[in-house]
């Protein structure tokens, strides 16, 4: 015979229309994720057209 026994509780039923679910401002690390990916998918297309091209240097900007 089993010294516990445990009843199944069943979450409270919702009335009522759901509140809107808020929209989070995505996390820093995300976002520097997806500039890798954006400049690695850069990179492979060009790779895939034949041209190997190199990124101009900028000019000095005056301050």
């Amino acid at each position: 015979m089993p010294v516990f026994t445990f009843e199944k509780i069943t979450p409270p039923v919702r009335r009522g229309p759901l509140p809107p679910i808020e929209k989070k401002q995505r996390g820093v690390i995300v976002q520097i994720l997806d500039r890798f990916v954006e400049a690695r998918v850069k990179r492979s297309l060009r790779e895939e057209k034949g041209v190997i091209a190199r990124p101009q240097p900028k000019p000095p900007q005056p301050e």
